[in-house]
């Protein structure tokens, strides 16, 4: 058929087929009606290959998992947190399906993704790597202990989360410094991109997740921070996200770089009902920050109230209010 017929072309899997693309620089110069729409699942073989990036001539968009906020209101929340976003995920009905699916889902990244690619040489250590890097998902990276566990060295795991963060399997989030020297010499952490993938890779799909236990603790602030990952992306936001810790191991789970805007600090908690030693914390980093800046915890608690000069926010409702606005494209 002519190609003069055809007005948009889809392209599934790009990465495997890179050559592909300066075919397609050429028909975007020749035949500017014609608009290319190029998905992929992993950016490894374009970035480290010799694959034409179509820089300046393509733009580039990131799909994920569901957020909450394309989900019916009546979705079960718990059951987000134990088995993830994923479409498929909400095509099976019983909970033994969904753990089935999602140890197919992790069993086909391996193989596909790892294997099929020939991103790495030997797949033990990376199986490994992958159960204990979703055990410490939220937790600062140590190279080093990760290195020791495996039996590889640290240059060789920082190059499996570069593998994790290339195949869109999850997302790192920098320590906080002014100084963007400072800033990169401090140990990131690193988030999966959907709870239900991180409890398979942590092999815990068995365990349920309980309220007020501190496993329930971290995935409520995992799911949260997925979110705020999500809706950046796709609402072309340009927030910069961190988190800090001191040397007297204080924390604030969230700061919040906005262009144009203060910066704004956050801590996530799973409790029902915020009380003032929720916010001690906050009220101290807020004092002592240089610039001016807004404190917020965002908790399940659905009355709003400040403590302090700590607002305290349902999380869903604190996501609204940072996030969309009378144009946004999203129905709440």
């Amino acid at each position: 058929m002519n190609q003069n017929n055809y007005q948009k072309v889809v392209i599934d899997e790009i990465q495997k087929a890179s050559k592909l693309l300066d075919v397609i620089q050429k028909i975007m110069r020749e035949k500017p009606n014609i608009q290319f729409i190029m998905t992929g699942s992993s950016a490894r073989k374009l970035k480290r290959g010799s694959g034409n990036l179509l820089a300046g001539r393509a733009f580039q968009y990131f799909l994920f998992p569901f957020s909450v906020f394309e989900l019916n209101e009546k979705t079960n929340f718990n059951s987000i947190l134990e088995f993830g976003t994923l479409p498929e995920i909400f095509q099976k009905k019983s909970k033994s399906d969904k753990k089935e699916f999602l140890k197919s889902y992790v069993q086909t990244y391996l193989k596909e993704e790892i294997i099929s690619e020939q991103i790495i040489r030997k797949l033990n250590p990376f199986r490994n790597f992958l159960q204990i890097a979703a055990q410490q998902s939220g937790q600062i990276i140590s190279y080093s202990k990760i290195s020791q566990d495996i039996g590889a060295d640290d240059k060789t795991v920082k190059n499996y989360f570069s593998i994790l963060e290339d195949t869109l399997l999850g997302f790192f989030l920098p320590c906080y410094h002014k100084s963007i020297r400072k800033q990169q010499r401090q140990s990131p952490k690193f988030y999966f991109f959907d709870t239900g993938v991180k409890r398979a890779l942590d092999k815990q799909l068995e365990a349920p997740l309980v309220k007020n236990t501190y496993s329930y603790g971290n995935a409520f602030e995992h799911r949260v921070l997925l979110e705020c990952f999500y809706l950046n992306e796709y609402l072309r936001k340009d927030f910069s996200f961190y988190y800090l810790r001191t040397k007297d191991q204080n924390e604030i789970d969230l700061i919040i770089e906005r262009p144009g805007k203060s910066d704004i600090l956050v801590e996530i908690k799973s409790a029902q009902y915020i009380q003032k030693r929720h916010t001690s914390r906050l009220n101290h980093f807020q004092k002592d920050w240089p610039n001016f800046c807004k404190a917020q915890l965002w908790s399940q608690e659905k009355t709003s109230k400040v403590i302090d000069k700590v607002e305290c926010l349902f999380w869903k409702k604190a996501l609204r209010s940072l996030f969309f606005n009378k144009r946004s494209y999203i129905n709440l």
